[in-house]
Order: structure tokens, then sequence, then C-alpha cells
């Protein structure tokens, strides 16, 4: 008995793919939208930064430029102290007594303190 053997041109291919459409974006496409949008990011941080950093500068010079007006304010509170002081202590004993052995003006220590103290 003859074996059976494949038709002359042979025979057809079958078909084990299916031809569907990729679905969403080729990765190129997809790795470049993203980098964009990181990119986009990551500028808009500097620009952050930096205006924190301005921000934070012209801070510093704004105390820098207020500190002669608050040493100013400061004086003039020691000089109102002092002086009633002076005066309180005239009151209370007549005449003004040196407590140190020299002219040199020594700067008080006082402490602010709350009228209610809790222990």
């Amino acid at each position: 008995m003859p074996q059976d053997m494949p038709p002359v041109g042979g025979y057809q291919a079958v078909q084990y793919k299916r031809n569907l459409p990729a679905r969403g974006f080729r990765p190129a496409i997809l790795l470049l939208g993203v980098g964009g949008i990181m990119t986009y990011g990551w500028y808009k941080l500097v620009l952050g930064i930096r205006e924190q950093n301005e921000l934070a500068r012209e801070k510093m010079w704004s105390r820098i430029h207020l500190i002669p007006l608050l040493q100013a304010e400061e004086d003039r509170d020691l000089v109102r102290r002092h002086l009633a002081d002076q005066a309180r202590e005239k009151e209370l004993l007549g005449e003004n007594i040196k407590v140190y052995n020299s002219d040199r003006y020594v700067r008080p220590t006082f402490a602010a303190t709350p009228k209610d103290v809790t222990k």
C-alpha cells in the first residue's frame, strides 16, 4: 500500500496567532510622555526651591535691617527703667547711692516675668 504523501504545493500554514492590534501606546511614546511629565515636575520643583531661598534671604535681610530699630527701642526702655529705679531709690533712701566703685554704666539684668506663675 502506497504511503500518503503531502500535496504537491505543501499544506497551508496553520494560523495559530491572533491578528489583534496592540493595545495602548507604544512603549517609546509612553516613556517619552512619562519623561516629559517628570521633567516638568522637576522644573517646577527647582523654581519653588529658588523662590523659597529668595524669600528666606529677604526675611533674613529684613530682620538685619530691623536690628537698629529694636536696639533703640530696648535702649529707650532701659533708660526709662533706670530713671524710674533712680527715682524709686531717691524716694526710699533720700539720696542715690553708688552701688559700684566706678562710674561705668552696667547694663541691668531685668527679667520679664509674667504676673501669674504656676508652679
